[in-house]
Formats: C-alpha cells, structure tokens, sequence
C-alpha cells in the first residue's frame, strides 16, 4: 500500500501529540523529515522514525531546498502562529500539500496569501481543529443539520484557563505581531470554530471586548467577551479569560427549538424539551492522549481523515477558506474592541 511521505516543521511542545499519532499512523505513512530550528528538538522527534532525517535548515529558502530535496508529500507546520503563511506559502510553491495547526494565520491578508498559494498549486491546504472530532460535536452537528433539534435560538461559550506569565517567556507568545492575539486566538479560538462547526451558521454581526487585567507582563489580552449575532438573528455569547486559578472545562452551549446541547471538555449532554436525555462520552482511546490535557484528544484523529483523503485523492476535510471563516471572527472581537462599536461581517 502506498504511504504519504510526511514532513513535520517545528518540534516544540505541541510535537509530542503529533509524534505519538504519526506512530499510531504508521500504516499511512513514513516520516521522512522532522525540522526544528534547535537541531536537538529536530533529532529528538525523528529518532522514532527510521531513516528521518534531521536539520535545522529552517530560513525560509533553507527549507524550500530541504523540501525539494526530500520530496514530502505533505508537511505538518507547528509553528508560532506568524510564521504559518510564510512556511504554508513556501511549502505550497513546493507541490508540497499542507496540515498547519490553528489559526490558519494571524491576519486575514495573510489567510488569503494562503489560499491563493493553494489554489496556484493544486495542492491542498488543511488547518487542525481536532475538537470538531469529538464524538458529541459531530453527533449535534448532525441534529442541528437535520432538523432534528430544531431552529437554533442561540449559543454560549465559556473558557476559564491558567496561563502563568511564566507560559509567555518565550520568543513569540503575548505579543501582537508574533502570536497575533492573546486568549481568544490561542486558546478560544475552538470555542468559537466548534460554534459555527456545529451550527452550521456564520456571523454577521459582532460586538466584542478585550482587556489585559491580570497578565501585565505581555502586550495582548487576557481576557475578552462578546455578543456574535449569527445569520438567522440568534446571539452567540462568548467569554475567555486566561487567569483562573485552574484550566477549568471549557463549556459550549447550543441552544434549539427543541432541546439544548452542553459540552463540557469532551463530554456532550443533550437535552431534549420532551424529556429525553443523551450523554455521549468520548472514544475510551482518549483517555490514553499525550500532550497537555486541554490539547484534548482528537488529533490523531483528524491527521488520519486528513491522510486517508490524499491517498483516495479526494480533497481533506474542510477548506483553507473555512478556517479564514473562524479566524474572521478572532478578527472581529479584536477589531470592535479596538473600535468600540459593533462590526459587521
């Protein structure tokens, strides 16, 4: 059976999640080539693949030489969030298809750099969001998608996180021009992509908050709200903060005709206004994840879907133009709250 020759930038702490799937996913490919700009990260990472090279050749035309070199079939990017246009960009021009994890960028400019660099390229471009893969979301997806909860009447999302300052002592997190935000591009940025994954609806309208209120030390916000009006009228109400005193469950309501959706973590509770009741746990395989617990449990998940398509030659899940969708959003509670005013979209 053929086997996709997989190419993985940046060996930072989210690599580990990766490491692990690529293992479990050894039946769909070989890990070919693991960079990192600390060669020790680089080689650490492609020890548990058999003849994956290691570099650090990470300039931008270092890496177009590496790629053209090894001739991957795709390339992970696990970078800080800047640098996702620049590598995707690059790697596209390649003939090398892209997996990047979220945002698809920090700017929506940069998005369409993106998509055009996909469309030029006949490649594909695809952006993690491994929550979507979560046994309940996809089950209320369906519901709303059938009918079968009825009209959507609105939506809430709370995410109440622990970011010590000690987490942004690094060269790109808690600044505007590398990390591109704070807690509503790094960390709830899923809430509002699981919002409009299983809605199904957009935004149009939103009035959005920001404020930097315990987090001193960096430039972007550690705390934000807002009221997204979706397309058919109902309010999708949204908070983060990032200095609680624990990274409580995050919490995802949808609201409908006829009943109400709640996850908590991993965990889907739908409750019908008839009476019925249905909690939906998550695979027993999540409990055996690696990484840090709010990574959650679906990556493997998701690369598998993702591997699966390119090797049926089918497109992989999802557009580079829906990830723009959420980042859109992102952009808009920033830019109400710079504006003071709603936005529309």
């Amino acid at each position: 059976m053929k086997k996709l020759r997989v190419a993985v930038l940046g060996c930072g702490r989210i690599a580990a999640v990766y490491k692990s799937a690529l293992e479990h996913l050894d039946g769909l490919c070989e890990v070919v080539l693991a960079m990192d700009k600390h060669l020790n990260r680089a080689q650490a990472f492609a020890a548990g693949f058999a003849g994956c090279e290691a570099s650090d050749a990470v300039e931008p035309e270092a890496f177009r030489r590496k790629l053209t070199e090894c001739s991957p079939d795709l390339v992970h990017i696990l970078l800080p969030h800047h640098l996702h246009c620049t590598y995707a960009v690059t790697a596209l021009e390649c003939g090398v298809n892209v997996l990047t994890e979220k945002p698809i960028a920090i700017t929506l400019t940069d998005a369409d750099r993106m998509i055009a660099a996909q469309k030029a390229s006949g490649k594909q471009l695809g952006v993690i969001f491994q929550n979507r893969y979560i046994d309940g979301v996809r089950r209320v997806r369906e519901l709303i998608r059938s009918g079968e909860l009825g009209a959507v009447k609105g939506a809430f999302s709370t995410l109440n996180w622990y970011r010590p300052a000690s987490y942004y002592e690094c060269d790109w997190k808690g600044r505007w021009e590398t990390e591109g935000g704070g807690v509503v591009i790094d960390q709830a940025i899923h809430s509002i992509d699981l919002v409009r994954y299983m809605t199904g609806m957009e935004a149009v309208k939103v009035q959005g908050h920001t404020a930097r209120r315990i987090l001193q030390t960096i430039e972007v916000e550690d705390e934000a709200d807002a009221a997204i009006t979706l397309e058919n009228g109902a309010v999708y109400s949204f908070f983060a903060c990032n200095y609680y005193t624990m990274s409580s469950p995050i919490r995802v309501e949808i609201s409908c005709e006829k009943g109400t959706a709640l996850l908590t973590l991993e965990e889907m509770e739908i409750r019908w206004n008839d009476g019925r009741r249905e909690v939906i746990h998550p695979d027993s395989a999540a409990g055996t994840a690696v990484g840090e617990s709010y990574w959650g449990a679906f990556h493997e998940i998701q690369v598998r879907d993702c591997y699966e398509a390119l090797l049926e030659g089918r497109a992989m899940p999802w557009t580079p133009q829906d990830a723009k969708k959420t980042l859109e959003i992102v952009q808009a509670i920033y830019l109400s709250a710079r504006v003071g005013s709603d936005v529309t979209l």
